[in-house]
């Protein structure tokens, strides 16, 4: 910790969705948000030293993974996620003050953005530009210079950048949710809550038939529900995988454990991403019959009683 408050590292620039989720984290007085323009940097800010911790989207309930997010955090010095935060996403376009829907020649933001925003683009401005940004507040930002006629972004951003709000609620799905990460460096994971995730990335020894197979069967035969599992490529040859899992429980539960250690034997690499609270207020951990610590706990003290 610096001076009085941390520092938290966050994609920006300012006026992101990304921001947003850092201040449902932290008040002003609690910590000084580092706006960097990519979400590498963001994460390699808390690597080298520069921020205690950082912010950044993983997967988006309409367009599903952030893949610059997961492949960031399977290579590299490793991080490990502290907490997760759900913010309802809802776009609106930017402009100029003055500038009508008919003036738009050009709009912009994160493909993400576009993604969500699909069918009311095509309805509204089936003849402008698509030009994307690296951030929906970039693209505020460049609308504000006039590089652009039009930005999708949060509302909030127009207050940030100086803009008129052209058009709220321009999103397809009125339900949807990013889920945002912070990250440290490699510590002790909190304690249990009861309504954990846990998050790892599992690499291949190689490829055979039947290698997805053991890894779902570590989690599978200790009662462990997946949450997320998706394939990224590690990008050393055509097809060589990695996958990114997510999981109910925490890594002091004896079933996650256990499953854990399984994947360490069949996996050439397994990198832990950490134990942490789920953001779900909904959110319930199965345990079934045979799997909870108490069980495990028995099991081992018959075969301990045997040997």
């Amino acid at each position: 910790m610096r001076g009085m408050s941390l520092r938290i590292a966050y994609f920006g620039p300012a006026g992101t969705f990304t921001e947003a989720a850092l201040r449902r984290l932290y008040t002003e007085d609690q910590a000084e948000a580092v706006p960097f323009p990519t979400i590498m940097a963001t994460l390699d800010a808390v690597r080298e030293g520069v921020t205690d911790r950082g912010v950044v989207p993983l997967e988006n309930s309409v367009e599903g993974a952030v893949t610059a997010t997961l492949d960031e955090l399977a290579r590299g010095q490793a991080l490990i996620i502290r907490t997760e935060i759900h913010l309802p996403v809802a776009f609106a376009l930017l402009g100029r003050e003055g500038t009508d829907l008919a003036g738009i020649k050009v709009v912009s933001g994160h493909p993400q953005a576009q993604a969500q925003c699909r069918q009311w683009l095509n309805a509204n401005l089936p003849h402008a530009e698509w030009r994307p940004a690296s951030s929906n507040a970039e693209a505020a930002r460049q609308a504000a210079e006039g590089q652009i006629d039009g930005a999708l972004a949060g509302e909030f951003a127009a207050s940030v950048y100086g803009l008129a709000v052209l058009a709220r609620n321009v999103h397809d799905r009125a339900t949807a949710v990013t889920r945002f990460v912070e990250v440290s460096l490699p510590g002790k994971p909190p304690a249990p809550t009861g309504t954990d995730r846990t998050s790892v990335v599992a690499f291949l020894a190689d490829d055979h038939p039947g290698a997805l197979m053991e890894i779902l069967t570590q989690f599978a035969a200790r009662g462990v529900n997946l949450t997320r599992i998706e394939s990224r490529p590690t990008g050393e040859r055509l097809g060589k995988y990695c996958f990114s899992i997510d999981c109910e429980g925490h890594i002091f539960d004896a079933r996650v454990g256990e499953a854990l250690m399984g994947l360490h034997r069949v996996c050439g690499d397994v990198r832990f991403l950490g134990s942490y609270p789920c953001a779900d207020e909904h959110a319930s951990t199965t345990v079934l019959p045979g799997t909870t610590d108490a069980e495990f706990a028995r099991a081992a003290q018959w075969l301990h009683g045997i040997r």
